[in-house]
């Protein structure tokens, strides 16, 4: 069954702020179809401290690279009025989103959060020493993704444009055309085309970048050294560090969304239940139990 055609998801994508489950360095987070949340894993920041949310229509979680001394985290979830939650760590202040107001969209990163306003301009709380936080000036902007230690926004004409860190090379998208999804990782970015083909920029070690060959994708999700696309017809692609089995999604169909966190991968089935595949250390693979999970376009 075709969930998307690519025409369906680029005119979809655009008007879609709708993220239902977000994968972080050491947790996981869903969005229920009541405008609950819930989440299960690492928890010493308290970046699980969500079952008192409700009204939400996106969540995301802040990600972080796999050095073994990491794994500070924080959650963010956009309210239906368009203000923003925030819990977790709050270091740099990337939690300080409470006198934000007409959101549309949210992204987290290691130290920083992004938020989209309904007017197309972008705002950015948090750590800013590599210009991640430098986003004011962006204007027509229609979705935003937070890296490590970077940030990319997606134009209303199909282009790209990034700040940050670009040691490897994962700001150059000015070439980017008739995107109409981007995902950044800890140190590559990757970009959806409304051909249903992918592009990618930035660090390619461990493969994570090898997704030119990539046909019929719909959804795309970039990790620290792994990137995950949604195919057409439900299954799913993966390329990239393997070391904890967050590539081994081979065998997944009736997937409508995916998440990529550091070092495991998320899937949400179009019955609203959730798949999970990678380290599994703090229990951020624990999503068996899960249901009612809010597709997304609902």
């Amino acid at each position: 069954m075709d969930y998307f055609s690519s025409k369906v998801a680029a005119s979809q994508l655009k008007r879609w702020p709708k993220y239902t489950i977000a994968a972080g360095r050491r947790h996981t987070v869903g969005l229920k179809s009541d405008g609950t949340v819930i989440a299960s894993g690492d928890n010493k920041y308290g970046q699980c401290d969500v079952t008192d949310w409700c009204d939400m229509i996106a969540i995301t979680a802040g990600n972080v690279h796999m050095a073994a001394n990491t794994g500070n985290a924080h959650t963010i979830g956009l309210k239906s009025d368009g203000t923003v939650k925030a819990v977790g760590w709050n270091k740099h202040g990337q939690c300080n989103v409470d006198s934000w107001r007409d959101m549309i969209s949210v992204a987290a990163g290691w130290c920083h959060t992004v938020g989209l306003q309904a007017d197309g301009t972008v705002v950015a709380v948090g750590r800013n020493n590599a210009d991640e936080c430098n986003v004011s000036s962006w204007r027509d902007m229609v979705a935003v993704t937070a890296g490590d230690w970077h940030t990319a926004g997606l134009q209303s004409d199909g282009t790209v444009i990034a700040s940050g860190n670009n040691r490897y090379g994962q700001c150059h998208v000015d070439g980017w055309r008739t995107i109409v999804e981007v995902s950044a990782g800890y140190l590559h970015t990757v970009g959806l085309k409304s051909d249903g083909m992918v592009v990618a920029a930035g660090l390619n070690k461990h493969g994570q970048g090898e997704v030119s060959h990539w046909r019929s994708i719909v959804g795309i999700a970039a990790g620290s050294y792994h990137t995950i696309g949604l195919k057409s017809d439900g299954t799913v692609e993966a390329v990239g560090l393997n070391e904890y089995g967050q590539c081994n999604v081979s065998d997944w169909h009736d997937i409508v969304a995916i998440a990529a966190g550091c070092a495991h991968t998320l899937g949400l089935k179009s019955d609203g239940t959730l798949v999970a595949v990678g380290d599994n250390a703090y229990g951020q693979c624990d999503v068996n139990g899960w249901h009612c999970i809010q597709l997304p376009g609902n």
